[in-house]
C-alpha cells in the first residue's frame, strides 16, 4: 500500500511529525538546502547576468544521495507533500524540492506548521497549498544578490588587500563596529561634578541631588565652580520645599521576535546568537516528553510580536485561575515597519507546558532558555506593575535639590518575571513641607565623561534590527563570519568581566577602510535597509525582482571596474628569513587568531609559525607528533595557542601549550558523597575548596568567620565561594 510522503528539513521534526499524522505517511528530511546556485559560468558566479540573471542551479555534492532517496520514495508515494519551514527559505526549499522530483508548482502540494503540535499539524496537512512564487523569488534575488556582492568583492579583497571576503550585509555590520572603534579613539574625556546630599531622619537615609542653582539646570566643569556651590548650602537650612505622590504602571515587554530573543539571551543566559538559535530550534522541532513528542515553543524566526486568538485566551484562564483575575492584562503588538507578520511572536505551544512540568526532559540549557521564553509570554498577557511614586525637592539658599522613591504596590507581570528583571523599591521616610533636615551632609564628586561603549553581541544584534540590516535570522551567521574572517575579535575587558565587547582588528579596519573608499555608496546602512524594503516588496509581489537586479548591477559593476583600476595592492611584509620547507620566502600574513608567519609559497607550501617571539622560543624543543612522528607546531586558536600536527589534515593530533595542573588535594574528604576535598581556583581567580567529583558532586567547603579576638589590623575575612569551576 502506497503512502503519502511528506518530507522536512531536519530529521528530527521528520520523527516528532511522523508519530502524529500515523500510518498512511512517511515523513523524511531534506536535511536542509538541497540546492545551491553552481559557481560555473562567468565569474563563476552561476548567474547568466546578461541573460536576465538567469540562474543555474546544482544539488550539492554532499546532498546527491538524499535527493536519490527522495526521488525513489517520491516514484513509490500517492503524494508528496512540502512541509520545510514557513519562511523565504523553507520556502526555496520547497520549490528547489518540487523542481527535482518533479513536481507542479500549480498542485497544492505545500504545508506550512507554525509549531510542532499534534492538533497544528494535523489541522495543517489537511489544508495545503500552492508554494508561494514570490516568496521564491525573494529569496532568489537575496542569495542572487548575497552571491555576486560575496564573489565580486572577495576576489577584489583577496587580490589587493589579502582579506578572505565581504558580504552585502556582512560589510555593513563590520562598519559599524569600525565607525564605534573610531568614535572611541576621537573621544576626549572631559571633567564634570555633581553635588548630592545624604540626608538622615531618624534610622532612614537617602540621597538627593542638585538639580537647580537659582532656578536654572548647574554645570559644574570643575572643582572651583563645585566648591563655589559647596561654599553656599553648607550651615544653611536644608528644607522640605514640595512632596509629589503620584501612581506609575509599568507595562510588561512584548513576547519574544527572533531579534529580542537573541538580545535577551545574550544579556540573561550568556548565550551567543547562533548558540541560542540553536536551542531554540530543538525545542521548536520536538522533545520527547516522557513518550510524547511535542515542540515545547512556535517557530523562532519571526519578526512579529502577535499572538494567537487561541494562546490569548488559554493563557488568560490560566492567569485567573492561578493568579486570580486582578492580574489578567490584555495582549498587545507592535511590530517594526519590516516586520514579516506570518508568524506569532516565539511561544510556548501550550501555556500548560510549565517548566517545572518539562524540565526532567530538557538539558540545562534548554531549560533556561525555554524558560525566559515562557516567562515573557505569560508576564506579557498579565497586569501592569503598579507603584507610589514620591519626588522631594529641598532648598537650601537657592539651591534645589531633589529626591525620589518608588514603594511597588501591585506586582503584576513582575509576579513571573521578576527574575529577568529585578524591581528595587527606594524607600523615603515620612517628610512634610516646610521641614527642616537637621542632619545632612553635603559633597561634591568629580566624573569624567566616557566614551561610547563597544558593541556586546546584544547591542550588535538591536543595532542590526534597528536599522533594518539583515534579518534577525541571519545574525548569527553574519556574526560568526565576521569573527571566522578575522576582521573582529569577541572579548572580556578584563579577566573578572562576564561580558564580551566586539573590537576591530587591525585586517577588519583595512577592510572596512578599503570598502569605505570604493563601495560607500553600496556598503553603507541606508542602502542595505532599502534593499531589504525591495527584497520584502518581492515577496509581496509588489516589485520585478529582474529589473531590481539590473538597477543594482548597473550601479555595482562600475564600482567594482574602478577598484580594480584604482585600489593599490598591498605587498605581503617580508620576515626576512627563508622557509625551512622549500626555501622560499617567509611572511606575515593575518589569520583568524591574529598575525601569523607563513610561506610565501602558499598553498604549495603550508609551512607556517607564530609571530610571537616567545611562543618561537617554546617551539625550538622540536616536538614530535605521538601519532604519526611529523613535527608539531603551536598555532592560535579560539582559546588561544596551542600544539599541532604539521601533518594536518592527515593528523589531526592537537595537544594544549601547557599541561593543566591537577587540583592540590587538602588531604579531607567530602562530607556528602566521601571524594577527596581538593583545592581550585574560579574565574575570578580566587582559591576555594570544593569536591573532586564535581559536578555530579556540587559540595564547596565554606571559609571560617574572622574571629572577634583577631587583630584590628586584619580588615578582610575570607568569603565563601558560591560557585565551583574545573
Amino acid at each position: 500500500m502506497k503512502k503519502n510522503l511528506v518530507i522536512v528539513e531536519s530529521p528530527s521534526k521528520a520523527t516528532t511529525i511522523e508519530k502524529y499524522l500515523g500510518k498512511d505517511y512517511k515523513v523524511v528530511s531534506s536535511k536542509g538546502h538541497i540546492c545551491d546556485l553552481a559557481t560555473s559560468g562567468k565569474g563563476g558566479l552561476g548567474i547568466d547576468i546578461e541573460n536576465d540573471f538567469k540562474p543555474t542551479y546544482r544539488v550539492s555534492k554532499e546532498k546527491k544521495d538524499v535527493v536519490k532517496e527522495l526521488k525513489s520514495l517520491a516514484a513509490k508515494s500517492d503524494k508528496v507533500i512540502l512541509a520545510s519551514d514557513p519562511d523565504r527559505e523553507g520556502e526555496a526549499i520547497a520549490w528547489h524540492l518540487a523542481r527535482e522530483l518533479g513536481l507542479s508548482t500549480e498542485d497544492n502540494n505545500r504545508v506550512t506548521f507554525h509549531e510542532i503540535t499534534k492538533p497544528v499539524v494535523l489541522e495543517a496537512i489537511q489544508d495545503p497549498h500552492k508554494i508561494d512564487m514570490d516568496l521564491v523569488k525573494s529569496q532568489e534575488t537575496r542569495r542572487m544578490l548575497d552571491r555576486i556582492i560575496g564573489f565580486k568583492l572577495s576576489k577584489l579583497l583577496q587580490n589587493k588587500i589579502q582579506s578572505k571576503s565581504a558580504g552585502r550585509v556582512q560589510s555593513v555590520a563590520l562598519r559599524l563596529i569600525v565607525e564605534r572603534e573610531e568614535e572611541i579613539r576621537k573621544f576626549k574625556s572631559e571633567e564634570y561634578w555633581t553635588i548630592g546630599a545624604e540626608v538622615k531622619k531618624g534610622n532612614s537615609t537617602f540621597h538627593a541631588e542638585l538639580t537647580k542653582v537659582d532656578g536654572k539646570k548647574p554645570k559644574l566643569a570643575n572643582k572651583e565652580q563645585a566648591e563655589e556651590i559647596l561654599a553656599k548650602v553648607q550651615d544653611q537650612p536644608f528644607v522640605v520645599s514640595s512632596i509629589t505622590n503620584r501612581k506609575k504602571s509599568k507595562a510588561p515587554k512584548l513576547p519574544f521576535t527572533t531579534s529580542t530573543l537573541q538580545q535577551e539571551s545574550s544579556t540573561k543566559l550568556g548565550y551567543g546568537a547562533r548558540k541560542t538559535m540553536s536551542i531554540a530550534q530543538k525545542l521548536y522541532e520536538g522533545v520527547d516528553l516522557g513518550g510524547t513528542t511535542t515542540g515545547l515553543i512556535t517557530y523562532m524566526r519571526t519578526d512579529s510580536t502577535r499572538l494567537s486568538d487561541l494562546f490569548v485566551q488559554e493563557t488568560e484562564n490560566y492567569i485567573e485561575s492561578e493568579y486570580g483575575s486582578d492580574y489578567k492584562g490584555q495582549a498587545h503588538k507592535k511590530n517594526s515597519e519590516n516586520a514579516q507578520d506570518a508568524h506569532e511572536a516565539i511561544r510556548p505551544t501550550s501555556i500548560n507546558y510549565t517548566p517545572e512540568t518539562v524540565r526532567p526532559y530538557l538539558t540545562n540549557e534548554q531549560f533556561r532558555l525555554y524558560s525566559m521564553i515562557y516567562a515573557r509570554t505569560l508576564a506579557s498577557l498579565m497586569a501592569d506593575a503598579k507603584f507610589n511614586v514620591t519626588s522631594v525637592k529641598f532648598l537650601d539658599n537657592g539651591c534645589e535639590f531633589s529626591a525620589s522613591g518608588q514603594v511597588l504596590i501591585f506586582d503584576g507581570y513582575s509576579k513571573v518575571y521578576s527574575k529577568y528583571e529585578k524591581q528595587t523599591d527606594t524607600l523615603l521616610p515620612v517628610l512634610k513641607e516646610g521641614e527642616q533636615m537637621n542632619r545632612v551632609e553635603i559633597k561634591g564628586d568629580q566624573h569624567f565623561t566616557e566614551p561610547p561603549a563597544r558593541y556586546t553581541e546584544a547591542k550588535l544584534i538591536k543595532e542590526l534590527e534597528e536599522k533594518s540590516i539583515g534579518r534577525p535570522s541571519t545574525y548569527a551567521s553574519i556574526i560568526d563570519t565576521l569573527q571566522k574572517r578575522g576582521y573582529v575579535t569577541l572579548d572580556k575587558v578584563s579577566e573578572t568581566s562576564k561580558t564580551k565587547y566586539f573590537q576591530p582588528t587591525d585586517q577588519g579596519e583595512l577592510t572596512n577602510q578599503k570598502l569605505q573608499e570604493f563601495f560607500k555608496k553600496i556598503i553603507n546602512v541606508e542602502y542595505t535597509a532599502e534593499m531589504e524594503k525591495d527584497l520584502d516588496n518581492i515577496a509581496d509581489g509588489d516589485e520585478d525582482y529582474i529589473q531590481f537586479l539590473k538597477t543594482f548591477y548597473a550601479d555595482f559593476e562600475p564600482l567594482v571596474e574602478k577598484a580594480y583600476q584604482d585600489m593599490p595592492k598591498k605587498e605581503l611584509e617580508r620576515v626576512g628569513r627563508t622557509c625551512p620547507d622549500c626555501g622560499g620566502e617567509l611572511v606575515y600574513r593575518n589569520g583568524r587568531f591574529g598575525k601569523f608567519i607563513s610561506c610565501i609559497n602558499y598553498p604549495t607550501c603550508k609551512y607556517t609559525e607564530n609571530a610571537d617571539d616567545s611562543l618561537n622560543e617554546l617551539e625550538k624543543e622540536e616536538k614530535i607528533c605521538p601519532e604519526c612522528g611529523n613535527r608539531m607546531t603551536i598555532k592560535k586558536g579560539r582559546f588561544g595557542p596551542f600544539w599541532a600536527c604539521t601533518g594536518y589534515p592527515e593528523c589531526k593530533h592537537i595537544e594544549p601549550l601547557k599541561a593543566k595542573a591537577k587540583p592540590e588535594p587538602t588531604g579531607e574528604k567530602c562530607p556528602e558523597c566521601g571524594h577527596d576535598l581538593v583545592r581550585r581556583v574560579s574565574r575570578y581567580g580566587k582559591s576555594f575548596v570544593g569536591c573532586s567529583n564535581y559536578p555530579k558532586c556540587r559540595y564547596i567547603q565554606k571559609a571560617p568567620k574572622a574571629k572577634k579576638e583577631e587583630e584590628a589590623s586584619e580588615t578582610s575575612t575570607p568569603t565563601e565561594q558560591t560557585t565551583q569551576e574545573s
